[in-house]
């Protein structure tokens, strides 16, 4: 009888352990299941986090803009996409140059007037000409017809302050290929526009610029302020820019965007790409901070007056 209960008593303490092993389990496995959903908690909470500045990075970079007009993945060829806008009154406060004068007004953008390759080859002679000096802020510009070139806070003239070394970085090709495209491009505004080219005169500033996003120094580099060309420069009747790199891989920030009463529009530079417009105030703009990289391009301008023409850019 003593023995059975013994037995009996091994039994129930064994029983018991069990029992006590198995809530001990139980009780480590619910300490690490919490354990382990904090840490999916925090994890969903760090995701969400980073999610929602994701979210607000990429809608701030496109809440001033309403409607894209051209992507950088789109080829606007053959035809120019032209969008046409009323013409400003402003017109009426300047002399009239029948032939040229904007009688229809708008913005217009074509791949077909540049190819890459020859985009490639502007962007080299830009980035040797701008290896020479540059801005401290964040927008450098080379003027090839006056010479003009950023350095520092101030401008030097090129053809002056090198003399003859400039033969070692611009050739005769580089600047055969820059008037040829500022030909095509003046026989694509007026065909667009109706006009007579041989009434249209390039005018000044038509240069090319490099922008970073180097802080501005000085109001020079201050290059995103919205303008209206003609009010500006005083001379511009119709402005254009060839873009020589790539929205979204050379460079974020950059677009140009029409600033309407509606809404603001925007045009994708893509290398080889030609964007231009009538300068009155219908096309008041202004050109996004460079976030990321650094964006090429050329403005290149022109008037209807013959008292403000210039001639093309030639090696001295």
């Amino acid at each position: 009888m003593a023995l059975v209960r013994m037995r009996n008593m091994k039994g129930a303490n064994a029983t018991e352990i069990e029992k006590k092993i198995k809530r001990g389990n139980a009780l480590r496995q619910g300490s690490a299941w919490r354990g382990y959903r904090g840490l999916v908690a925090l994890l969903l909470f760090v995701l969400s986090v980073c999610g929602a500045s994701t979210w607000w990075y990429l809608s701030s970079l496109d809440r001033d803009v309403t409607e894209t007009l051209v992507r950088r993945s789109e080829l606007v060829s053959p035809q120019p996409r032209v969008f046409t806008v009323e013409c400003s009154e402003d017109y009426e406060n300047y002399q009239r140059y029948p032939g040229c004068t904007p009688e229809t007004c708008g913005r217009a953008v074509t791949d077909s007037v540049v190819t890459r390759e020859e985009a490639q080859v502007l962007r080299r002679l830009a980035e040797r000409g701008l290896a020479l000096a540059g801005s401290e802020g964040g927008a450098s510009i080379l003027d090839l017809h006056s010479g003009a070139l950023s350095m520092g806070k101030q401008f030097v003239n090129i053809y002056r302050y090198f003399g003859e070394l400039i033969g070692d970085v611009f050739t005769k090709e580089d600047f055969e290929l820059y008037r040829d495209v500022r030909g095509r491009i003046q026989a694509v505004i007026a065909e667009t526009f109706d006009l007579d080219p041989s009434l249209m005169y390039l005018t000044k500033p038509t240069f090319f610029s490099r922008i970073n996003s180097t802080e501005a120094k000085t109001q020079h580099d201050e290059y995103w302020h919205p303008h209206i060309d003609k009010v500006t420069y005083g001379s511009f009747d119709y402005t254009s820019l060839v873009y020589l790199s790539d929205y979204g891989v050379d460079f974020t920030g950059g677009r140009f965007i029409f600033m309407d009463q509606n809404g603001n529009r925007t045009v994708e530079p893509r290398a080889g790409r030609v964007s231009f417009f009538s300068s009155g105030s219908e096309n008041l703009h202004r050109v996004e901070k460079v976030t990321w990289g650094t964006r090429y391009a050329i403005t290149v301008s022109f008037t209807c007056d013959p008292a403000h023409a210039i001639s093309d850019p030639a090696l001295p």
